[in-house]
């Protein structure tokens, strides 16, 4: 693998855990909107960290660590690519 197509990879590695952790987000929204916890969902749309504890507070333990595992993997892809 020479140096470009290492790059593509990083670089395809992180925009997909980005559309995978903003996927994972609205998810969460929709959820909590549906419960009608609306002031939780408005506080995790305006601070996304939010959004993993008001999911798992409120019954959505899944969510909450689908949220939190694509945080890091985002995380871990934009270290790689650096």
């Amino acid at each position: 693998m020479n140096a470009d197509t290492h790059d593509a990879t990083l670089s395809i590695g992180v925009v997909c855990t980005f559309a995978a952790l903003v996927t994972a987000h609205v998810i969460t929204l929709f959820g909590l909107v549906r419960r009608r916890q609306l002031a939780a969902a408005l506080g995790s749309l305006v601070l996304p960290p939010l959004a993993p504890y008001c999911a798992f507070t409120r019954g959505m333990p899944v969510r909450a660590v689908a949220w939190i595992a694509f945080a890091a993997l985002y995380a871990v892809a934009l270290l790689l690519n650096r």
